[in-house]
């Protein structure tokens, strides 16, 4: 595992108790409540309060108003705000778009969007994703076909995380044999967005694009560039959201043991009970496993390493995570017995999110079949 110094250990724990202290605040489980019994799933003041801490732009370069910091810090926030359950798109807009535009061509479009992202006056989301199996994103049916001066886009994108409140959409479409970025603003006309409720009471977007004309100064990267910037963008953003998982796990174990603690059956505390303390032991092994596995893993996509790589240690962290996540999720409601089947059980919110995160991105499975193939790959190349 990467060695960190004392003081970037100092740094991370003061940016850890930043998050712990702005989730107290209010960033809290009755307001998750609200916003979905609403059906709402964004707070503008809550968004702009993420963006005056920085968080928003703990990516985004300096020269754009961001902090120009790495992973590991996004790691951090997305952990804090995990555990609270936070409904606001984090990691699809400070870490998914951020770095879809950060590794675009540097035009005054792209600034624009940095600056925006990092100020919390623009929420810009990654719209690639069009069948439930392609976690990279590869198979694009969407076309841009050039059209005086620009392009008419024409498509479906699905699993848009974020859509609910975007201001716009970065899309990938195919020019040819060319792939292509482009900014499509959500009023464009012929861009219409539908939203699917998902479990954790949150929703994603299912935007089409018919005719839509799009100037090429809306091209935001082409090419090989392209193809390269946005497999970056879902790498990190799949290895922030096994952040947010180990957020989610950790609080839904912490709320078991406490659980455990004060409910009596038989006279004593159900915690006494060994089968239950074996069983939690268990869990926490696992929990400790993940969080290891992604510590080492954030710390080595900081130092860029080859696109093999990347993709090895995304599909390592976000497998375990998410196996992780979802056992002691799934355990959480076991030890609350009857009342954890319950709405007004919070330890089923967890459930839920840890479900959503899990999928989003490639499941575990698709993360291990993935790992497979490229470990082999490796291995041939080495031979």
């Amino acid at each position: 595992m990467t060695m960190t110094t004392n003081k970037d250990n100092s740094h991370g724990a003061m940016l850890a108790q930043s998050v712990g202290d702005f989730v107290k605040r209010g960033a809290d489980l009755p307001r998750v409540r609200a916003l979905t019994q609403t059906h709402a799933e964004f707070d503008r003041a809550q968004w702009r309060q993420l963006a005056e801490l920085g968080w928003l732009g703990v990516l985004a370069p300096e020269s754009c108003g961001g902090l120009g910091l790495g992973l590991a810090e996004a790691a951090i926030v997305a952990e804090g705000l995990g555990r609270a359950l936070t409904p606001e798109p984090y990691t699809a807009v400070a870490v998914l778009a951020a770095r879809a535009l950060e590794h675009s061509a540097d035009t005054p479009l792209r600034d624009e969007l940095l600056g925006g992202l990092a100020s919390g006056e623009c929420v810009p989301v990654v719209a690639c994703h069009e069948q439930a199996d392609d976690i990279a994103a590869r198979r694009v049916a969407t076309t841009a076909a050039p059209f005086e001066g620009g392009f008419r886009v024409n498509g479906n994108k699905q699993f848009v995380i974020g859509a609910a409140a975007a201001d716009g959409y970065i899309v990938s479409a195919q020019t040819g044999a060319e792939l292509q970025l482009l900014w499509v603003p959500r009023d464009a006309a012929g861009c219409n967005t539908g939203l699917i409720a998902l479990a954790d009471g949150r929703s994603y977007g299912a935007v089409t694009f018919r005719d839509v004309v799009v100037p090429r100064e809306q091209v935001l990267v082409s090419g090989k560039t392209a193809r390269a910037a946005l497999d970056r963008a879902l790498d990190h953003a799949a290895a922030i959201a096994s952040a947010e998982l180990v957020g989610v796990m950790k609080c839904a174990h912490e709320m078991s043991l406490d659980y455990m603690k004060t409910r009596v059956q038989f006279g004593k505390a159900i915690g006494s009970f060994q089968v239950l303390q074996h069983r939690a032991v268990d869990l926490y092994i696992q929990q400790e496993l993940a969080d290891a596995v992604l510590r080492e893993v954030v710390s080595q996509l900081d130092a860029a390493p080859d696109d093999n790589t990347r993709a090895l240690l995304v599909s390592r962290a976000k497998s375990r995570c998410a196996e992780a996540a979802l056992a002691i999720t799934r355990a959480a409601i076991q030890f609350h017995g009857a009342i954890g089947f319950t709405e007004d059980c919070d330890v089923g919110l967890y459930v839920k999110r840890a479900m959503t995160l899990s999928a989003w991105l490639g499941n575990g499975r698709a993360h291990r079949v993935r790992y497979a193939l490229l470990a082999a790959k490796t291995e041939r190349e080495a031979a």
